[in-house]
């Protein structure tokens, strides 16, 4: 089986680039260890390995479908749901009078990264019910906590979000979903739900639906929404499973890749009443939901980032096997061929990769930590934290969901004709990620989100501490060798997006929303790209530091630290300047263009 994870670079970028080690110093972990965190991260590579990654192809094979009205999945997918289980990780950061271990956010990232890679659609059961039940320790009553919440961090039930709707899509503001008062204080639920993930199957007990929907007489638009949790079975008075709730699988959604989790058209109401509950106060569900939604959306760039991660393994391993051609300057056709990772274009191809997937693992983290810095962290630090994570967290949904899949193009490019075939794993790692720029909210979603809130927020403090954290990391590396190109393209790139953001910016209220907005993917590539830049100034760092006293595959590996990181500098921050010169314009090239002219 190729290896679908680095733990190399895991280890690299939790304990030399983040400082996850130190994390036992904070009262809420401090009853662990970096033994403690490594025996965990041991655990998910073995249960991964062990029960997720044997039915992958399987379940790309042999996608979710109904036999005599029930979801039938490959065999392989519940023993491994039990196997994740049984290993603590449906609850692992929670209190530990809930059964947790109180695992700090960045190592659960890093647990579920081994799921990711290992078999995305098995995961995405458990990582929807990991969602919802975080959303139910946020805003939940304590008893619909005993009465849900349980049961969820226990796996014995699993959870979905449900928010859009067969006409609406990303547009929430336009739901037609209900929800009526009854005399006992729940609420009659009915509607249509639709791209509904892990909608409905037979893994678990039950089902628990968070549900947007508007109540009877609320205000049209986001205002009049609100958040219910809605079972797939009643829940009697003893916490036991009930009753049907009347909520009806219409029809699955047959998908291009990602096909191991299901996923549905559901009717709620139909023939009968279907009763849902309250979640948080009337009319601020999309508040509720989005607490879930952005910590999805970073759930969705490290799932994006391990399947470009396992293709960048893939191909690897297959050049370094595939002995093809000589070099350039051999003319002697009776020498023997070579493995291709000879080859100069192989090695950018190879280089590129690396640079993507690597720099995106090292985004995500960074992020992942930010949400323990604003849980655990000094509280005068908490302010500009949450703003420097609202701003980071549309780059981390967008930027690894594109570019994984540009490596992943690139893995099929290494491998040839081999590449595009069922018989290696890459064509499926990219059918599976071409969802990710759509899950979550799409790029021109998470681009409008960046330029027309984030960069403002807070009267801009969200960008003015990235780009002070960005600069103190300039100046601690300018007295490190072989750092000359990262720092040198990094500066020149973070010099391109204050021009072009203040020009921007300025011009907001002369421009209007429209044009203001038209070039908004733009900011979205050009800071994106610059964020990943400073993420492998920070390895390049530490690699830097660690090099001399390092000696046979750990120096290789620092080596190859530096490399990518000087490949980022050259053929991928470059770009930048194209981003920024387009925004600062504010071309209204799409805007002036007709309806008809296509």
């Amino acid at each position: 089986m190729t290896p679908f994870l680095s733990r190399r670079d895991l280890q690299f970028q939790l304990y030399e680039v983040l400082d996850t080690a130190a994390l036992p110093l904070r009262p809420r972990f401090a009853e662990h260890s970096r033994e403690i965190y490594d025996d965990i991260l041991k655990l998910a590579y073995s249960v991964a390995e062990k029960y997720f990654a044997p039915h992958a192809r399987e379940a790309d094979l042999n996608e979710p479908h109904v036999v005599d009205g029930k979801v039938k999945l490959v065999p392989g997918v519940r023993p491994a749901l039990d196997a994740f289980r049984d290993a603590g990780f449906f609850s692992a950061h929670h209190d530990e009078a809930l059964g947790g271990l109180q695992l700090p956010w960045v190592v659960m990232q890093a647990v579920q990264a081994h799921f990711q890679a290992a078999n995305l659609g098995t995961a995405g059961y458990a990582f929807l019910t990991i969602g919802n039940a975080n959303l139910q320790r946020e805003f939940a009553t304590p008893q619909q906590q005993r009465k849900y919440l349980t049961p969820l961090l226990e796996g014995r039930w699993f959870g979905t979000m449900a928010l859009s709707e067969p006409h609406a899509g990303s547009g929430l503001a336009d739901i037609t979903t209900s929800a009526t008062l009854k005399d006992d204080g729940s609420y009659a639920v009915s509607g249509s739900k639709m791209w509904i993930s892990g909608g409905e199957h037979e893994l678990s007990e039950n089902i628990v639906h968070l549900v947007l929907a508007r109540i009877k007489g609320a205000p049209a638009g986001v205002k009049g929404i609100s958040l219910f949790i809605v079972p797939r079975y009643r829940v009697n008075a003893d916490g036991s499973v009930g009753e049907s709730n009347n909520v009806v699988l219409a029809g699955l959604n047959h998908k291009m890749g990602y096909r191991g989790t299901s996923n549905t058209l559901l009717n709620f109401g139909e023939g009968g009443e279907c009763l849902g509950e309250l979640v948080g106060e009337a009319g601020k569900g999309l508040t509720s939901m989005f607490h879930m939604m952005n910590e999805a959306r970073i759930g969705v760039g490290m799932g994006a980032v391990m399947l470009g991660y396992a293709g960048y393994l893939a191909s690897l391993n297959y050049a370094r096997t595939r002995l093809q051609g000589r070099a350039a300057s051999n003319k002697d056709p009776s020498s023997p061929m070579v493995p291709i990772t000879h080859h100069a274009d192989v090695k950018r191809l190879l280089l590129r990769q690396k640079s993507l997937v690597e720099g995106g693992l090292a985004l995500g983290l960074y992020a992942s930590s930010l949400v323990d810095d604003l849980a655990t962290g000094p509280q005068e630090d908490r302010p500009d934290t949450a703003l420097l994570l609202d701003l980071l967290t549309p780059i981390v949904k967008s930027w690894p969901s594109k570019y994984s899949q540009e490596a992943l193009s690139d893995a099929i490019q290494v491998m040839g004709g081999a590449g595009y075939t069922r018989d290696y794993p890459v064509e499926m790692y990219y059918r599976d990620n071409r969802l990710n720029p759509i899950h979550e909210g799409t790029e021109g979603i998470q681009g409008n989100d960046l330029l027309g809130r984030k960069l403002t927020q807070g009267g801009g403090r969200g960008l003015a501490v990235l780009l002070e954290r960005m600069n103190a990391d300039l100046r601690a590396a300018e007295a490190l060798p072989g750092l000359d190109e990262i720092r040198s393209a990094l500066a020149t790139a973070i010099g391109q997006n204050q021009t072009a953001l203040t020009a921007i910016l300025s011009r907001a209220a002369e421009l209007g929303p429209d044009v203001f907005l038209a070039n908004a993917n733009s900011a979205l590539e050009m800071l994106g790209h610059t964020v990943v830049g400073w993420m492998w100034l920070r390895q390049a760092v530490s690699a830097a530091k660690a090099l001399p006293s390092a000696k046979g595959e750990n120096a290789d590996f620092y080596r190859g630290k530096l490399q990518a990181a000087k490949f980022f500098a050259v053929y991928e921050l470059p770009k930048v300047r194209a981003h920024a010169d387009l925004l600062a314009s504010a071309d209204t090239t799409t805007v002036e263009m007709e309806e008809a002219w296509f």
